[in-house]
């Protein structure tokens, strides 16, 4: 081969390869590695983003959620029990006769039935008459005793079942409503049986008073009565 032949055949390959490889230079050009890490960088930042977002939302609906159950209230109420009960007690109470639970009341009708001593001229009948007014009295404040004995009695059984009722609903509780709402019920309960008491020892003190009073008051009318019998002293003397 010439030497002309040679180099015609050199600049030929030289063109053929550079033909070739010109295409696969451009196509290794497209990709930037450095571009690529980039954009994965970024969109996982994007994807946090979006997952902290999605948490945030769950988050809030939880808050919401556990509002909303603070703010449920309870399903059961014994307030109109307890009133009704308290009322029965009240009314009772307000039936006593003779001497009744008013301050004012009360001074006035002792003084009548009680009066602290009898004039000597005082008959046999008013002193009989007043002593029947006293056992009534006694007697009625008794039977008044009895009886609100007998309605607390039945409130404390009725008591028995709203007392396990707020319980279970206490302990039920799902949110800080009910919890209070339950606790004040217990509370409300727990007064109306102390103010049961209350009225109770009051009956039960007066119906002692008045039988004290009633004994004390018939020594006087004892000594009333001798007084009545036996007049000045004096010896019958004859005409």
């Amino acid at each position: 081969m010439t030497r002309k032949k040679l180099a015609t055949w050199l600049l030929a390959t030289t063109l053929a390869f550079g033909g070739v490889a010109s295409p696969v230079s451009a196509q290794w050009a497209v990709f930037d590695a450095s571009n690529y890490a980039q954009n994965v960088l970024e969109a996982a930042r994007a994807l946090q983003q979006i997952n902290n977002q999605i948490q945030s939302l769950q988050n809030e609906a939880l808050m919401l959620t556990n509002m909303g159950k603070n703010l449920q209230s309870l399903n059961v109420s014994s307030l109109s029990s307890i009133v009704a009960d308290l009322t029965q007690i009240s009314t009772l109470m307000n039936q006593a006769q003779g001497i009744s639970f008013n301050v004012n009341a009360t001074q006035t009708a002792f003084a009548q039935t009680y009066p602290q001593s009898y004039a000597a001229s005082t008959t046999s009948g008013t002193l009989a008459g007043d002593a029947l007014k006293r056992w009534q009295d006694a007697m009625a404040a008794f039977h008044q005793t009895l009886t609100i004995q007998a309605q607390v009695a039945q409130n404390v059984q009725s008591d028995t079942a709203t007392l396990s009722r707020l319980v279970t609903e206490s302990q039920g509780a799902v949110g800080n409503l009910q919890v209070n709402q339950a606790t004040n019920q217990l509370l409300a309960l727990s007064i109306k049986q102390q103010l049961q008491i209350q009225n109770l020892m009051a009956a039960q003190y007066r119906a002692n008073s008045l039988e004290q009073g009633r004994n004390a008051e018939a020594e006087t009318e004892g000594q009333t009565a001798f007084t009545n019998f036996i007049g000045s002293g004096q010896a019958y003397t004859p005409q």
